[in-house]
């Protein structure tokens, strides 16, 4: 049965890099949640579903540009999921040294 592995990647941008940076995650497809920081501050929090189409995506894009243009210095948050299949060989996550199969 497959289980859902999730993890939080932290991503430190510029303010004019902020919108490329969120529209690359958008298209990842294996974003769940994107939470932009500036300093210990949640500035904005968006929540990805899976198969986020471009007209849902827009409103979200909006606002990051908007963002963009008030914050200098930002970090980006990242909540990333993998289905992973329980008879699969395990897969190393980001920072992790993928384990040797034993045969």
């Amino acid at each position: 049965m497959p289980e859902e592995r999730t993890w939080w990647e932290t991503i430190k941008v510029e303010g004019g890099e902020l919108l490329e940076k969120v529209k690359s995650l958008i298209h990842e497809g294996n974003v769940r949640r994107i939470v932009i920081r500036q300093g210990d501050r949640s500035v904005a929090e968006f929540p990805l579903t899976v198969g986020l189409v471009g007209t849902v995506a827009a409103p979200v894009l909006a606002a990051v540009g908007a963002l963009a243009a008030l914050l200098t210095n930002c970090t980006i948050e990242v909540q990333r999921v993998v289905v992973v299949d329980s008879a699969a060989p395990p897969v190393a996550t980001p920072g992790e040294q993928p384990k040797a199969e034993v045969q």
